[in-house]
């Protein structure tokens, strides 16, 4: 009974963080892309008083502005959420998108712990994002641990 609800909570956890990537990788496509010159044109029309009024807003749309702007990446980083989220639903393919999506999950809770840490509610949702993932490699450890603990020959 407890083996079950444990496969149960795991499929669970498995199809929510892959339907939140592949959720998040469609939404980096549905805006177009903006203009290299639109940041340095919204200071200019607005003020520069007016927009860094909140340094944590302008920190984060800077972020993101320089990750638009490179012409590939935020499309790359969508791409690559929803690859890892199908792997995640695909249930067979899970411990492969799990691994891949660390670096993704870990960069968007360091976004939100180092740009917004005020915001406590996106903190606990990127914490347990970044949880989920790093819960679905440890469910199976017994499988990769050789690869860490090599014995050396004798």
């Amino acid at each position: 009974m407890l083996s079950t609800l444990n496969n149960i909570f795991f499929v669970i956890v498995r199809l929510a963080l892959g339907g939140m990537m592949v959720w998040g990788g469609i939404a980096k496509f549905k805006k177009p892309m903006p203009p290299s010159t639109q940041m340095i044109a919204t200071v200019q029309e607005e003020g520069a008083e007016e927009l860094t009024s909140d340094i944590a807003t302008l920190k984060i749309r800077n972020y993101i502005f320089g990750l638009k702007q490179t012409d590939f990446f935020w499309q790359m980083l969508g791409v690559a959420e929803i690859l890892c989220g199908l792997f995640l639903i695909s249930q067979y393919l899970g411990f492969v998108g799990a691994l891949m999506l660390v670096p993704i999950t870990l960069n968007i809770f360091f976004m939100h712990l180092f740009l917004e840490p005020e915001d406590i509610g996106e903190l606990i949702q990127t914490g347990l994002l970044l949880a989920a993932n790093l819960l679905l490699i440890g469910k199976e450890y017994r499988h990769w641990k050789h690869l860490i603990w090599i014995k050396p020959f004798s």
